[in-house]
C-alpha cells in the first residue's frame, strides 16, 4: 500500500491540483462552517412567549391532494399553537379530483379548526397569491398539501419572530417521514430514499442554518415557508413567470426589501419519502432550472468574477453550476489519459483518495446534525442509525450532480415548465437521435461505395 500511495505523491502531477479544488472550494469551507454552526447552537438566546399568541394564517395549496389532504389539515389540528388563533386557507388551483370532499370531511372531523376553502386559477403561484388576500393572520405561513406538521412547528416560528423583529420571513426544516423511509420495499428505492432524508438532514439542520447566519438563505422553502403579513404585502408577490417562486420570493425580501431571512430548525414539516429515481430526475432540473431563471434576474449588476469574494450568489452559483462542468469534462478525460499510458491505477487511487475528502465532510456534518437534532430524539435515533449513508452520500450527489448539468443544457435550450421530461422519454430521445445520425452516416457511406 505504501508503495501505491508513494507512486501516487510522486506521479499525481496536475491531479493534485485536481483535487485541490474540493479541498479549497467545499471541504475547508464545510469544515470551518461546520464548527462555528456548534459554538452558536451552544449560545442559543433563551426565547420568551408572548403575553398573547397572534393570529396566523396557515395556506395549503390544493392540486389533486384528495389522498394526502387530511393528514396535512390534521397535523394543523394537532398543533400546539392555540387553534382559536390559526385561520387555515385551502387554496384550490383546478384540482380534478376529490379533494373538495376530503375539506368537508375535515371541517365534521375538526369542528375547532377555521377552515376556509377557496378557489384559484390553475398553478401553485397563483394560487399562493391569491390566498395572500384572503388571510387575516399577523403571521402567513404556507405549506404544500402532501406533507404534515411537526407538533411544535407553528408555535416554534411564531416564537422566533416574536423574539426578533427584524426577521421578515423565514423557512423551516424539511425531512421525509422516517417510518415512509423505513417501510420502503424495495432495496434499492430504500437506499435512494435514505440518502435523501441524510441530504436532507445535513441541508437544513447544518447547511441552510450556515447560509441563515451569514444571512446568505438561498431559498426558503416552498413546501414550508412563513412571513410577516406586512413584509409578504411589500414584494411583488409570487412570480408566476418562474418555476422557481420560492427562491424569487426568497431574493425579494431579502434582496430587494433588503430584510432579513432565516432558517428555523426547530419547526419541521414532514414529507413522503422520493418515489424513485425518475422523481429524483424531474425533480433536481426543476430546481436547478428555477435557480438559475431567479439568480440571472438577480445578478445582472454583479455578474462579474470580481465579486466572487463580495456576492455570496456570484460564488454559489460558480460553485453550483461553473464547477460542474469541469468535473464532469474531467471523468471523461480519465478515459483518454489511460490511452495515453497514464497509469490507470494511480488515477483510481486519486478518485479514491477524492472519495473519501467527501466522505470524511459527510462525517463531520454527520456529527454535527445528530447534535443538532437533539430536540427531538425520535429524529435523532432514526438519523443515528443511518451513519453508512456516509459512505454512499458522495455517489449520491455524483448523480444529483449529472442531472443538475442536464438541468443547465434544457433550461438553455428549453422553455421552462413544471412539466419537464421524464428520464424514459429523454433516454428514449437521445435514443432517436443517436439512431438517426448512424443511420446517416450508414447511407453517406453507401453514397461513397456507389461512387
Amino acid at each position: 500500500m505504501s508503495y501505491w500511495l508513494n507512486l501516487a505523491l510522486q506521479q499525481m502531477g496536475f491531479w493534485i491540483t485536481w483535487t485541490l479544488i474540493p479541498i479549497v472550494v467545499e471541504i475547508i469551507p464545510s469544515i470551518t462552517a461546520t464548527i462555528t454552526l456548534l459554538y452558536r447552537n451552544m449560545h442559543k438566546p433563551v426565547l420568551k412567549e408572548p403575553t398573547k399568541w397572534p393570529l396566523v394564517t396557515v395556506i395549503v395549496p390544493v392540486y389533486n391532494s384528495a389522498d394526502t389532504l387530511f393528514a396535512c389539515i390534521e397535523s394543523l389540528n394537532q398543533q400546539s399553537y392555540p387553534k382559536s388563533a390559526i385561520q387555515i386557507v385551502l387554496a384550490n388551483n383546478q384540482s380534478t379530483d376529490d379533494s373538495f370532499s376530503v375539506f368537508a370531511r375535515a371541517q365534521n372531523a375538526f369542528p375547532d379548526l377555521f377552515l376556509r376553502y377557496v378557489n384559484t386559477d390553475k398553478g401553485k403561484a397563483k394560487a399562493l397569491n391569491t390566498a395572500i388576500y384572503e388571510s387575516i393572520g399577523t403571521y402567513i405561513i404556507n405549506i404544500d398539501s402532501d406533507g404534515v406538521l411537526e407538533q411544535n412547528a407553528i408555535r416554534s416560528m411564531v416564537l422566533r419572530f416574536e423574539n426578533d423583529p427584524d426577521i421578515a420571513a423565514m423557512t423551516g426544516a424539511i425531512l421525509p417521514q422516517r417510518k415512509l423511509v423505513s417501510g420502503v420495499a424495495n432495496w434499492w428505492h430504500r437506499l435512494l430514499a435514505k440518502n435523501e432524508y441524510y441530504e436532507y438532514a445535513q441541508a437544513f439542520m447544518s447547511g441552510r442554518t450556515i447560509e441563515s447566519n451569514r444571512d446568505q438563505l438561498f431559498t426558503m422553502s416552498g413546501a414550508f415557508s412563513a412571513f410577516r403579513r406586512e413584509v409578504l404585502m411589500e414584494t411583488y408577490l409570487y412570480n408566476t413567470d418562474t418555476i422557481g417562486e420560492d427562491t424569487d420570493m426568497t431574493f425579494q425580501i431579502r434582496t430587494r426589501l433588503g430584510k432579513k431571512v432565516v432558517i428555523c430548525t426547530d419547526a419541521i414539516f414532514y414529507i413522503e419519502p422520493i418515489s424513485g429515481l425518475g422523481e429524483l430526475y424531474t425533480q433536481r432540473q426543476r430546481w436547478q432550472r428555477g435557480e438559475m431563471e431567479v439568480a440571472r434576474h438577480y445578478m445582472r449588476l454583479t455578474a462579474g468574477i470580481n465579486f466572487f469574494f463580495k456576492n455570496f450568489l456570484v460564488r454559489r452559483m460558480m460553485i453550483d453550476h461553473t464547477f460542474v462542468f469541469p468535473k464532469m469534462i474531467w471523468m471523461f478525460a480519465s478515459l483518454v489519459l489511460v490511452g495515453f499510458g497514464y497509469p490507470m491505477r494511480m488515477m483510481l487511487l486519486s478518485y479514491l483518495l477524492i472519495y473519501f475528502m467527501y466522505i470524511f465532510v459527510s462525517m463531520v456534518n454527520y456529527i454535527s446534525v445528530r447534535i443538532l437534532m437533539r430536540n427531538y430524539p425520535a429524529e435523532q435515533h432514526f438519523y443515528s442509525k443511518l451513519w453508512w449513508v456516509a459512505f454512499t452520500l458522495p455517489a449520491y450527489n455524483f448523480i444529483c450532480s449529472w442531472i443538475r448539468l442536464i438541468g443547465i443544457i434544457n433550461g438553455m435550450t428549453t422553455k421552462a415548465s413544471w412539466s419537464l421530461r421524464s428520464f424514459s422519454q429523454e433516454w428514449q430521445q437521445l435514443r432517436t437521435v443517436i439512431g438517426h445520425d448512424v443511420h446517416s452516416l450508414h447511407a453517406k457511406d453507401e453514397k461513397r461505395e456507389d461512387k
